[in-house]
């Protein structure tokens, strides 16, 4: 399976990285432990092994960083 888009932003509440997965309407939100101020190759990987935990394909290129 392939994700829609998946997109990362900062959990200020958390203090941890959430990324929401979202096909059609379903939307998997997972929290991932990452410095806030890690470089844009960090978040990928991090992101690519939360979304292949779900299932999907590690593929994230629809990745959407929101600081």
């Amino acid at each position: 399976m392939h994700a829609d888009r998946v997109e990362v932003s900062w959990d200020t509440a958390k203090s941890n990285w959430l990324v929401r997965i979202m096909t059609g309407e379903e939307v998997i939100r997972r929290h991932c432990k990452a410095p806030k101020d890690a470089d844009e190759q960090t978040l990928r990987s991090v992101v690519k092994k939360a979304v292949q935990e779900e299932g999907y394909e590690p593929e994230v290129a629809e990745l959407s960083i929101r600081r």
